[in-house]
């Protein structure tokens, strides 16, 4: 299945939007997540450069463990005082924080929404085809930076069934489809979790693109 990739993430974490002294992880790669997933694989800088492709995301087995490990946590507070320089020993504290381990996760791309000239999944099968003729820099990573994929590829039978995140209103799994850099405001999605035998549907394709800007409520003309 040529337009269907296998990801395998040894050690990850994605952490809740709202987490702050106790990084809390979301159990499902989010969208926004997978989508700089992707430019990250292609090389590409630019968060808007592919806006309109579509991904579904899906994992294999079942829900895999979480893992709870002491972190250090450095917090700064910019003052007149320490003007950039932070003692260790007064800036850190140790931080919880939860990871997934041995996550397999399957991503499938539709780019026939996209105005790119070259389309992400062009670029992502060049990328896997002929590495040679992409250029990035850095680890891939799925999460944060220091969760390290083991490899990309395409997706085979033998990896095993596949549950689809389905978009539902009413799932009780709700993830980040888009995160705006400037505000740190993020867009959410509900999903549902599809059974393993389960066929693919169109539900489980997700839009990638910003939400639409919100119109200022118009005054009333004084009389």
């Amino acid at each position: 299945m040529a337009d269907w990739l296998y990801v395998d993430c040894p050690c990850t974490s994605f952490p809740r939007s709202f987490a702050r002294d106790y990084k809390e992880t979301y159990r499902y790669p989010p969208p926004s997540t997978v989508y700089g997933f992707l430019l990250s694989l292609v090389g590409e800088e630019d968060l808007t450069a592919h806006l309109g492709v579509k991904v579904a995301i899906g994992v294999i087995g079942e829900d895999v463990p979480i893992s709870r490990i002491v972190r250090k946590q450095r917090h700064h507070k910019f003052s007149k005082k320490h003007q950039g320089t932070y003692p260790s020993a007064q800036f850190s504290k140790p931080n919880f924080q939860e990871l997934l381990t041995d996550l397999q996760v399957v991503v499938r791309l539709d780019s026939t929404e996209e105005t790119a000239a070259v389309t992400l999944s062009d670029r992502v099968a060049i990328a896997l085809t002929t590495p040679d003729q992409i250029t990035r820099f850095g680890g891939l990573s799925l999460g944060e930076s220091w969760a390290l994929v083991n490899g990309v590829r395409c997706y085979r039978e033998t990896d095993g069934a596949v549950r689809w995140l389905v978009t539902d209103r009413r799932g009780l799994v709700a993830l980040p489809k888009w995160i705006d850099r400037q505000t740190t405001r993020g867009t959410f999605q509900r999903f549902s979790l599809s059974e393993p035998d389960a066929e693919f549907t169109e539900a489980c394709w997700v839009k990638i693109e910003p939400p639409a800007p919100a119109q200022s409520p118009k005054r009333a003309r004084k009389r």
